[in-house]
């Protein structure tokens, strides 16, 4: 069994399966690459979970997830900058690890307005600091930091950064191969911005990652727990393919789906039907070969 040699699974598709089945599935599903979350790797340690990781033959295509400090000066915001340079430092052991093509790309989820708070501007401009701050870390350790603009639903508790003009805006004072943004489809199909931004992305080298899933009504009780398949919902998987793909963009495209019944099924029919969503829904659109 194979699948697109461009698909990579991210872990969170899978979410319940530990490190090791993790891997295995992945790998007897036929793809090529993984996105590895943190609390998985943790689990097992670093350096066992590289050498896991090693033994696997997958590349890495994204490790996820940093951010989440937007919060005022203080101990909390001294621990999340401390924990994104461990996620840093963890991204840069991975990538090495992994098969020749592994991308050391950190996704970054910048965090939502502080409790009790409502300086959705000064929630922002703690993310610019932010990034001021862990660049040069990131910068030494060969890391790009993919910050994720995510839906507007989700600026109140998850992200204040919610289009990818935002995301652009906010990375466009650090070199390329330091801060990137992240495209899911998810989060950026609404966007009657989203083209020409694609196209502004990927003419200043920022695409670091490319995600897709799909949406669909009506939104489950959890809006987080709302993501699809692709074909199975409403996002037009052409126009946003076509327009990475137009930008030169010719690494691994990950499949990143948080939907608790995708999350009870077995995990080789989770991998399985992931492949074959993808070789319908955005494979067709995809021109540029297996990643180098």
């Amino acid at each position: 069994m194979s699948a697109h040699p461009r698909l990579s699974m991210n872990q969170a598709t899978i979410k319940y399966a530990p490190l090791d089945d993790a891997l295995r599935v992945t790998a007897e599903g036929g793809y090529e690459s993984i996105g590895l979350w943190r609390e998985p790797v943790q689990a097992v340690g670093l350096d066992e979970a590289a050498r896991r990781f090693a033994d696997s033959g997958l590349r890495l295509s994204t490790y996820c997830r940093g951010g989440f400090f937007t919060m005022p000066e203080g101990q909390a915001r001294r621990a999340s900058i401390d924990d994104n340079r461990r996620g840093i430092d963890e991204t840069a052991t991975l990538a090495a690890a992994g098969a020749a093509g592994s991308t050391p790309v950190f996704v970054l989820v910048a965090g939502g307005l502080p409790e009790g708070s409502t300086d959705l501007v000064g929630a922002r401009s703690r993310v610019a600091d932010a990034l001021a701050e862990l660049a040069p870390h990131a910068a030494s350790a060969g890391v790009t930091l993919a910050i994720e603009p995510l839906h507007p639903m989700y600026a109140s508790d998850r992200a204040v950064v919610s289009t990818l003009g935002q995301a652009l805006d906010l990375a466009e004072r650090f070199d390329p191969a330091v801060v990137g943004v992240t495209i899911d489809t998810f989060h950026v199909w609404w966007d009657p911005e989203v083209l020409p931004q694609i196209a502004r992305a990927g003419a200043t080298g920022r695409i670091a990652t490319y995600q897709v899933c799909d949406w669909n009504t009506p939104i489950a009780a959890d809006p987080l727990l709302s993501r699809h398949e692709p074909g199975d919902g409403v996002i037009d998987f052409a126009s946003l393919t076509a327009a990475v793909e137009a930008t030169g963009y010719d690494r691994d495209i990950e499949v990143e789906i948080f939907n608790q019944e995708i999350w009870d099924a077995a995990w080789p029919d989770v991998v399985a039907r992931t492949a074959r969503a993808f070789e319908a829904a955005v494979a067709p659109h995809l021109r540029a070969s297996v990643p180098a």
